[in-house]
């Protein structure tokens, strides 16, 4: 009974950890977020402005808005030290 305490602790600690290095080693760039939004929204980078971006754990949250006046909400997983700076393509919804 103890032991599955312990463990169950201990990987509580180990994905927490894990969670905050991914959250403070982010390396993505207003402009990198903007080259891959704008690929999944179907428009060019220049016709974007990020309005917003937070961090948490391994996901990147933007609002971006084009010049025309829409704006999305888009998550980007990836771009930090576990995923070694790779990501997934981001998911985009219309606001």
């Amino acid at each position: 009974m103890n032991f599955r305490i312990v463990a169950a602790a201990a990987a509580v600690c180990l994905l927490a950890g894990c969670s905050s290095i991914a959250a403070k080693t982010n390396n993505l760039s207003d402009e990198r977020i903007l080259s891959q939004t704008a690929g999944v929204i179907g428009t060019s980078p220049g016709e974007l402005r990020l309005v917003d971006r937070r961090t948490e754990g391994t996901n990147t949250y933007a609002t971006v808005r084009t010049t025309a006046g829409a704006s999305y909400a888009c998550i980007i997983n990836g771009g930090n030290l576990l995923s070694f700076g790779m990501t997934n393509p981001p998911v985009c919804n219309k606001k």
